[in-house]
């Protein structure tokens, strides 16, 4: 039987009691109707998961306590590092993109507006829509099971996500820079191949628009090489995770 996963915010050590976030709280007393003492498993993020005991709710009624048991020194991340820049998409697609790259085992999203991007937003909206996608990564985590959350970065112009991007200290020497794009003459195949050992992929993936001449240039400029999946054109909340799981197959830890 799998044990109801959640995620703590708050830094996990065998023995100390916890509360849980509300939604969490709330998902397993009022939609699972798990009991006092039920299990469950914990994560906060760091690596690792604990066993954990469901006490109910805090003296105050305004959580869900559990009481941490031992740690299980379990990780399910993927050996490969891959990093995932995507246009914004519409509404739902993005949530998609973030949720369906989360499984896929992404380590980083870097969400970027692109010059024909559809979507736009101002300061406020775009700091609030981080805070969404992030939620929605702690979900996806909880239930493919990965102990680890994707950093997702703060949304940017697709010139400065480039830059921060080549700028990064963790940023690993030997990363394969590809960019997704219907007219590529090279598969993405091919150049997977090419990966060096213990190296890291960055995927560039356009928004409903695509990219403009531009942007493409200004990707070549960092090392980026244009790959094609096949020959038919994908839809924006497609091609990212089609590419993913490509990778993932060819290069990661699909078997």
């Amino acid at each position: 039987m799998r044990l109801t996963r959640c995620f703590s915010p708050a830094p996990l050590q065998a023995g100390r009691l916890v509360t849980l976030p509300a939604a969490a709280g709330t998902h397993v007393t009022r939609v699972l109707r798990l009991r006092t003492g039920a299990a469950l498993t914990l994560f906060d993020g760091r690596g690792g998961e604990y066993a954990a005991r469901l006490l109910g709710s805090d003296p105050d009624g305004v959580g869900v306590r559990v009481e941490v048991g031992e740690p299980r020194p379990i990780e399910r991340e993927s050996p490969l590092r891959v990093c995932l820049l995507q246009g914004l998409a519409r509404g739902e697609r993005m949530d998609w993109i973030v949720q369906k790259a989360t499984e896929l085992g992404v380590a980083v999203i870097v969400p970027f507006r692109g010059e024909h991007s559809v979507v736009q937003l101002d300061a406020a909206a775009a700091a609030r829509r981080v805070v969404h996608w992030r939620a929605v990564a702690i979900s996806a985590c909880e239930q493919c099971g990965r102990n680890r959350l994707p950093e997702i970065s703060a949304i940017a112009p697709l010139a400065s996500a480039l830059r921060a991007m080549a700028e990064a200290a963790d940023q690993p020497r030997e990363t394969l820079r590809l960019l997704l794009s219907p007219q590529a003459q090279q598969s993405m195949a091919a150049r997977l191949a090419t990966l060096p050992t213990h190296g890291a992929v960055s995927l560039l993936v356009g928004p409903e628009g695509g990219l403009s001449d531009a942007e493409q240039h200004d990707a070549r400029q960092y090392g980026f090489q244009s790959v094609r999946l096949g020959p038919r054109v994908l839809r924006a909340e497609t091609a990212p995770l089609a590419a993913l799981a490509t990778i993932q197959a060819l290069v990661g830890d699909f078997i």
